[in-house]
């Protein structure tokens, strides 16, 4: 009974081992045809349902290293194809396709961070393109200054926003001079006659906020009762306001859409009123340090903060500083110039080797042969040898006639793509070791140790390219070739290497497309060596059937083409980009607008009498323009 159970259990064991050998053998099958599916379904271009298969396969046989990695490489190649083609479509205004081309990326790689941070710029194009159109309608109607906030609002968060970007340009075309704050823009550009002498300040101020509707306060330190003259003709109230604040020393800030407080311009009231602006530039080309040396140098600013991680400047100062700062940083922040050189380096050897004459033999060897026995020869051998137990070795006779001519080209064609006054290196050949032995006194007698440098034997080509305006390029070069000739071995072990070397330097300025060929790294060497008979080889036309002799000539010669191709060079900004107001020395204060405007309708002069006038002055003569209708803004 007991032998039955054994067996029973046995089979039953041999049953379920066989069961699960059937099982694993069907899923590797059933792995190996999902993986063949997958690869026709790639190569014929479906992509995604390829991955499907390499699904299958992977999750069938989870350690199969192969499965894995196909599926790995197909779907990171699909999934950045999907976001290039995305950021392509929404480059050009094609934000459907976009999104759905950013979704399809995700469900292959839900946790691709490009493609999420392309859904993140879908959701904002929406909001840019609102911000558009309210930029075109308001330079339609000729508000240039909301027409810029508009658009800096959006070329802020994206730069390469092209629509955003050529009307930015054609505001900067229609306004040279930076527009008032938004508020205050209507008010400034009207129109206004002014004429005091030597009235107080505050009845100057009286007379232009009655013309422009704004509100003046004043700091308890400004002294309203200063005497002051302006004539101003055909001009505005933004140039009133700000001739008035530069004349008496003052300066302003703005409260509010309609309301300016003048106070003193030192050191003390600047500090207590001036408004300070945090402004972070994300640098896209530029370096972070570079742009914040020149905020320091150019603007004087202290408050600068410089992450070199994240290649960002933060700037605190006046908003006045603050935007000529975004000129600033907008003229360095651009690519760096790029050259793509087309070298070919070829080296040309020639070998010609001639072998002509006869080789006699050098010399003859007489030994007495062994015994049959293969035995030691003894004396008594000796005694008995003779011409036929003697042995003669040395004895051939060699004819040469040879001739060979070789000629072999080693071709490299490196193409390299080189920054702007960026150093590039190629290097073609070898590292041979070079072993030096170093002894370090001890008290046992020394101690001896070895170290291993490898030395660059081969072809080495250094390139600096400097790119200039003139799409001309300037390229520092340095050629070297070099080839192991010799090893030495020192006494005590050490193995040294004799190198030649050939090189050449040169400074080239190419023009775009332009080729050049240096040459003439040229190496000869020729070689002869004989064997001839002493006495009959040297006889003049004989000597040949009496002697060997072996002429080889070699020489080698190394070519360089090298020509330039630019792949982006430096584009020179707009006059207005390049060239700007920056205020004073001691202050960014904005000029106000100096376009050329229409001579203005005079009204009827109104005269003013103080109530005290001074003894050199009558009056004060007033002729404001009316204050409806407005004449239309300046283009």
């Amino acid at each position: 009974m007991a032998h039955h159970l054994i067996g029973t259990r046995r089979r039953r064991a041999m049953r379920l081992l066989a069961l699960g050998c059937v099982t694993l053998t069907l899923a590797g099958c059933a792995a190996q045809m999902a993986y063949r599916d997958g690869e026709k379904l790639v190569a014929d271009g479906q992509v995604e349902a390829g991955l499907v298969k390499y699904r299958e396969a992977v999750a069938a046989e989870p350690g199969n290293a192969r499965y894995k990695n196909a599926f790995l490489q197909a779907r990171d190649r699909n999934t950045t194809r999907l976001v290039e083609q995305a950021e392509r479509e929404l480059a050009n205004g094609q934000a459907a396709p976009a999104l759905q081309n950013y979704q399809r990326a995700l469900a292959l790689d839900p946790a691709h961070e490009r493609a999420r941070a392309g859904l993140r710029l879908v959701e904002a194009d929406a909001r840019h393109a609102v911000l558009l159109a309210d930029a075109a309608a308001a330079f339609d109607k000729k508000d240039y200054e909301l027409a810029r906030q508009k658009t800096a609002a959006i070329l802020s968060e994206r730069p390469n926003h092209e629509a955003a970007r050529l009307l930015a340009a054609q505001v900067t075309e229609k306004t040279a001079a930076p527009a008032a704050e938004a508020g205050l823009s209507a008010a400034y550009k009207l129109p206004l006659n002014i004429e005091f002498r030597d009235a107080s300040l505050k009845q100057v101020f009286e007379v232009v906020s009655r013309r422009s509707g704004l509100n003046f306060l004043f700091d308890k330190d400004v002294k309203t009762d200063q005497r002051t003259s302006i004539f101003l003709k055909n001009s505005t109230v933004e140039a009133a306001i700000y001739y008035l604040l530069v004349s008496n020393q003052l300066e302003q800030q703005v409260m509010d859409g309609n309301t300016i407080l003048v106070y003193p311009n030192n050191a003390v009231k600047l500090k207590e009123y001036q408004e300070m602006t945090v402004k972070t530039f994300f640098l896209a080309n530029a370096d972070a340090k570079v742009v914040a040396n020149t905020l320091k140098t150019i603007l004087k600013s202290r408050d600068v903060v410089v992450d070199e991680k994240l290649n960002l400047v933060i700037l605190r100062d006046s908003p006045e500083a603050v935007r000529l700062a975004s000129r600033l940083v907008a003229l360095q922040d651009v690519a760096e110039p790029e050259v793509m050189l087309d070298v070919e380096i070829l080296e040309i050897k020639r070998s010609r080797l001639m072998d002509l004459g006869i080789s006699w033999p050098s010399s003859l060897g007489f030994a007495p042969l062994q015994t049959a026995a293969g035995g030691a020869l003894t004396i008594d051998a000796l005694r008995d040898l003779n011409s036929g137990n003697i042995g003669v070795t040395g004895v051939s006779l060699v004819a040469n006639a040879n001739k060979t001519d070789g000629d072999s080209n080693t071709l490299a064609n490196p193409r390299i793509r080189v920054r702007n006054r960026e150093k590039a290196k190629v290097v073609i050949g070898d590292k041979v070791p070079n072993i030096t032995s170093i002894i370090t006194a001890g008290a046992s007698g020394g101690i001896a140790s070895e170290s291993i440098n490898y030395i660059d034997v081969g072809l080495t080509l250094n390139v600096e390219p400097t790119i200039y305006l003139n799409n001309e390029v300037a390229i520092r070069i340095s050629l070297e070739v070099s080839n192991l000739v010799d090893s030495v071995t020192t006494k005590s072990g050490s193995v040294a290497y004799r190198i030649g070397t050939r090189s050449a330097a040169t400074m080239l300025q190419l023009k775009d497309g332009e080729n050049q060929v240096l040459a003439g790294l040229i190496n000869n060497e020729d070689r002869t060596s004989g064997s001839k008979v002493p006495g009959f080889g040297s006889l003049p036309i004989l000597g040949r059937l009496f002697g060997s002799t072996r002429d080889s000539t070699d020489k080698t010669e190394i070519v360089l083409s090298i020509t330039p191709h630019l792949v982006r060079n430096i584009q020179r900004p707009a006059q207005g980009a390049s060239e700007f107001s920056a205020g004073t020395e001691t202050s960014f204060r904005r000029r106000p607008d100096t376009n050329v405007r229409a001579p203005v309708v005079m009204p009827a002069t109104v005269t003013v009498t103080p109530a005290a006038p001074s003894p050199a002055n009558t009056g004060v003569i007033v002729t404001p323009l009316p204050a409806a209708p407005p004449a239309p803004p300046v283009q």
